[in-house]
């Protein structure tokens, strides 16, 4: 076969692939009626494609999962958040966004769970609500997904919660399916591992392999700071070189200013979130908004554009199967099981020393 026959049909492959999403993204949007209101905004074609990949592209359970998103919406009111509700749990630090994007676009969270100053678990969750809705706000066009980066300093046993873990896990894999790009945890210390354990079976296997071990002492894994983030932004306490640290009253001020912007993001006039399209993982930006450089695809994303058009019997029962057994603990999935790279998906107990 020519070089050029062949890249015929890939490209054929790809748009009937396409077709067929786009098919099944429709029969969700029958299957979910008439809708009004900010449920009408939120089901776009990008919404709706996000909980088929958590449902490996089932109709009926993504559209039974996006009916009690719809709910729980409905009833939570999260995009009705606002900074001086969770002030209080924001004081120091323990979750923000950062005014820098990766190298693909993604809003970053920056997590630091030893600096917990609470014990209210929903105003915890309540918290993290607030920062994912305001990460998604703050999305460039055609990027949907975002970082978490775990900082483990000054973190200590009396930070180890699975209530909360347990909590969270069920608010964000219910309702913000494929919103995570990649979670990458910094000096977890070697006591983290029993609780890792523990909560790791919360987690879809795909969701597990979104999760990066990160050491400063080790090399190898640093590397994955330079494929993912511009060293220049990135903060010092992650070997970055921006000196720059947290603030609560600039902080505040930056949040203040995002939620005068969340009304008019829900709002019908607002065309860009109701006519979301649906792009397959390879179509979408891989350029930062925030260095304007353009960045090559990494091998994970190679994959999971090769494995996304993968529908052998073999492949499909397998997926199939996975997602009975794992409906309804709704946990957040990624397209495609990722294999491990440096720091990926291992335990802490892979590094010697605390």
């Amino acid at each position: 076969m020519s070089l050029a026959s062949g890249m015929t049909n890939g490209h054929g492959k790809e748009a009937a692939l396409y077709e067929e999403h786009m098919s099944k993204i429709g029969k969700v949007r029958s299957a979910l009626g008439q809708l009004s209101g900010k449920s009408a905004l939120y089901c776009s074609d990008a919404s709706i494609a996000r909980y088929l990949i958590a449902r490996n592209w089932d109709v009926k359970k993504a559209t039974k999962m996006l009916k009690k998103t719809l709910k729980w919406r409905s009833e939570y009111k999260p995009d009705e958040i606002r900074w001086d509700d969770i002030s209080d749990e924001a004081v120091t630090g323990k979750i923000y966004r950062t005014d820098y994007f990766d190298k693909s676009g993604r809003s970053i969270l920056v997590m630091r769970p030893g600096c917990q100053n609470t014990k209210n678990a929903n105003g915890q969750v309540k918290y993290l609500v607030y920062c994912m809705e305001n990460a998604i706000l703050n999305l460039p066009h055609g990027q949907d997904q975002m970082v978490w980066l775990i900082d483990f300093a000054g973190f200590n046993l009396g930070n180890l919660s699975i209530h909360v873990t347990k909590l969270t896990a069920d608010v964000l894999q219910g309702h913000y399916p494929e919103r995570l790009g990649v979670a990458i945890l910094y000096n977890a210390p070697k006591f983290f591992e029993p609780f890792w354990k523990m909560a790791s079976p919360l987690l879809e296997r795909k969701t597990r392999n979104k999760v990066k071990f990160v050491y400063s002492d080790r090399p190898d894994t640093m590397k994955i700071f330079e494929d993912l983030f511009n060293m220049d932004e990135l903060e010092c306490a992650f070997g970055g070189k921006n000196p720059s640290t947290f603030n609560i009253n600039d902080y505040a001020e930056r949040m203040r200013e995002d939620d005068k912007k969340m009304p008019s993001f829900w709002s019908p006039e607002n065309s860009a979130l109701t006519s979301e399209p649906y792009l397959m993982s390879n179509q979408k930006p891989r350029e930062s908004s925030s260095v304007g450089a353009k960045t090559e695809q990494t091998e994970s994303e190679k994959r999971e554009d090769a494995d996304t058009t993968d529908t052998t019997p073999e492949k499909k029962e397998e997926s199939d199967t996975e997602s009975e057994k794992e409906e309804e603990t709704q946990t957040e999935s990624s397209t495609v099981e990722q294999k491990s790279l440096p720091g990926e998906g291992t335990a802490p107990a892979d590094k010697s020393g605390p």
